[in-house]
């Protein structure tokens, strides 16, 4: 059994003087020419074993001497050792293809995104519309939401602006609390739509309208969506297909309103899993662990050395891709955090956990 230290020490002092004083690690390391040494252990049936990583600045030639010479060590501490090497990469080549590929999303995201004559037209038609919003008792509203015979009732402003752009000008945000009594009395004698977003949220905020004003139909925005980012023609679609209040009530809802069944986990899709990979194989060399919500956005990313049950940005993270092998430490400290998914290149074994499904880059690849 040995230590971090004693790897370290065995590298630096079993190497010094073998190559000269121009290929000195402790020289190339204060030069920058050679980073930090990162050395990851694992104890196995009572022996050490373990991966060293050697950062290099040097020319091709001078890094393979040194990678050589690595191999010479034959005592670490106490004991006696074996280091191999296991692979040499340019992470430089890896950041030009990297550098290549961002340069053409980019370039395909600036041609796609050449304004034309109908999208500014139209632009300048969305902006006079969200400029129609009015103010009627503290409620926020369209100019026909008043006189209308029919009311729809979306949640808030940027719903009821992007209503407008669509030309639907009888629409009224619900609001606050403080505006319960005057949004019954703007929709006494109406006939009432509650356009709702597509999630839980879009359920509560329909349990909670139901007490102070009479609904007569229910549309709702597509699953996971938002009435705000909805286009003209979704907006259509969804109002065209509401349904009675008194049917959402009797046939998807229970008294509460709440959904009959409680959300399901997503699987990952195969849209989800080919970006992943491709995220893994950018991520060689960094040494790292990148965090995302299920959305696959990412949210923070942090050393592979931090990973630990008590990392702050890693509590209760949805997907967290790691540049290194899966080890059982790391993935009790995933079970730990609640990571939903642990997805790296490759891991020493297959690990069952409570929460967090452990997954490798064949595996995905595999399930395409």
């Amino acid at each position: 059994m040995v230590e971090k230290p004693d790897v370290i020490g065995a590298i630096f002092g079993q190497t010094e003087g073998l190559l000269g004083p121009d290929l000195d690690l402790r020289e190339l390391q204060k030069s920058g020419r050679i980073g930090r040494i990162d050395v990851e252990l694992r104890e196995k049936e009572g022996k050490t074993e373990g991966t060293i990583y050697i950062p290099s600045s040097l020319d091709s030639s001078e890094t393979a001497l040194i990678a050589a010479a690595v191999e010479t060590i034959e005592r670490i501490g106490p004991c006696e050792a074996k280091i191999t090497l296991k692979d040499v990469k340019d992470i430089r080549e890896m950041k030009r293809e990297y550098i290549v590929d961002r340069a053409k999303e980019i370039l395909q995201k600036l041609m796609k995104e050449q304004p034309d004559a109908d999208a500014l037209a139209e632009a300048i038609k969305g902006s006079v519309r969200s400029s129609e919003v009015i103010e009627y008792n503290g409620i926020e509203c369209g100019p026909d939401a008043i006189n209308a015979e029919e009311i729809i009732l979306v949640e808030g402003r940027a719903d009821v602006i992007n209503l407008l752009k669509a030309g639907i000008k009888n629409v009224a945000a619900i609001g606050g609390t403080s505006t319960s009594e005057k949004l019954a009395e703007l929709t006494k004698n109406k006939r009432v739509i509650a356009f709702l977003d597509g999630d839980r949220g879009g359920d509560l905020v329909l349990k909670k309208l139901s007490r102070f004003v009479k609904i007569d139909y229910v549309a709702r925005a597509s699953q996971g969506k938002e009435v705000e980012e909805l286009t003209d023609k979704e907006i259509y679609q969804a109002l065209k297909q509401k349904h009675p209040f008194s049917e959402v009530k009797k046939k998807r809802y229970r008294k509460d309103f709440l959904p009959e069944t409680e959300e399901k986990e997503e699987p990952l899709d195969s849209q989800i899993k080919r970006k992943i990979l491709d995220i893994l194989d950018k991520m060689v060399g960094t040494r790292a662990a990148y965090v995302f919500n299920n959305k696959m956005k990412m949210v923070d990313k942090l050393p592979l050395t931090q990973f630990s049950e008590g990392t702050k940005p890693l509590q209760g993270a949805k997907i967290v891709l790691i540049d290194g092998t899966i080890t059982k430490e790391i993935a009790e400290a995933a079970d730990k955090l609640g990571i939903e998914y642990l997805i790296a290149s490759s891991a020493e074994k297959k690990f069952t956990t409570e929460k967090t499904k452990i997954l490798t880059a064949e595996d995905l690849a595999n399930n395409l």
